[in-house]
């Protein structure tokens, strides 16, 4: 397959696991969280009375320039029928929103959710590629700069990129503009002691696929190895038999892997 094609494929397996997700799930569209066109998620909700429901916040990926939360719903099943809740999380992607927009807009949809869901019994993040980098960001938060000071339990970081001076000569970059300056002010990797201040108590799975480019598995790995010697709660899951795109469209399948470990880490298996 051409990488268009591959693209296509993906984008194609993300709409009709979000589409089947609305049609099973309880579900509340178009939420927002800010007063910017794109500042607005999507809630999908277990049938179960309980109302301490521990909840899932999913940042998608696309390279930061395409995707929405209109395909970000596809893991919602198998987490709604074992009483979790989530939310998929809209941002104004490339080229219509630069680095600094996306990274001030999910800090404030996690401040946005504790304010409407008080209640929940623990708050988790999932990122995938550009989410997974969006998700790191959001633990390395400055939270005093916020009316809120959120406790993540725990994080699920799916084939991200934690340094973003690498693709600043690449196409990646050609709608993102980003200089150098705009790169290392969010990459995540130059915020770990932050992430130690905002985030400690916090369980870090650092999630990586077997044929992910050498890239990727370098910036995982390192990222990894350096929240581990920062001393955070951090593991890393190296997912056989999976690329760049599997490894994040088998979470509709409630036997898959990083399903079973997303539910674990929430109580919930």
């Amino acid at each position: 397959m051409s990488a268009g094609d591959v693209i296509r494929a993906h984008v194609a397996a993300l709409k009709s696991g979000t589409e089947k997700a609305r049609a099973v799930t309880h579900t509340l569209i178009d939420v927002p969280y800010g007063e910017g066109d794109g500042e607005k998620l999507d809630v999908y909700i277990p049938s179960s009375s309980s109302p301490d429901l521990p909840l899932v916040i999913y940042f998608h990926g696309g390279y930061w320039q395409f995707l929405s939360k209109d395909e970000s719903g596809f893991l919602a099943v198998p987490l709604v029928q074992k009483g979790v809740v989530v939310v998929a999380v809209g941002y104004s992607i490339a080229p219509k929103g630069n680095m600094d927009l996306m990274v001030s807009q999910v800090r404030r949809s996690v401040v946005s959710v504790i304010q409407q869901y008080s209640h929940i019994s623990g708050l988790y993040l999932c990122g995938h590629s550009a989410g997974a980098h969006l998700a790191a960001m959001v633990l390395s938060t400055d939270w005093s700069q916020y009316d809120i000071s959120p406790q993540i339990k725990g994080a699920f970081l799916v084939s991200g990129i934690y340094d973003l001076q690498p693709i600043l000569s690449t196409y990646v970059n050609e709608p993102l503009k980003m200089n150098e300056e705009v790169a290392l002010r969010n990459s995540p990797s130059h915020f770990l002691s932050q992430l130690k201040v905002s985030s400690s108590s916090c369980d870090i799975i650092v999630a990586v696929a077997q044929n992910d480019s050498p890239e990727f598995r370098k910036q995982s790995e390192e990222y990894f190895k350096a929240l581990e010697s920062a001393g955070l709660k951090v593991s890393f899951e190296d997912v056989p038999n999976t690329d760049h795109f599997s490894i994040i469209e088998q979470l509709v399948d409630e036997n898959y892997h990083l399903t079973k470990l997303l539910l674990k880490m929430m109580g919930k298996s």
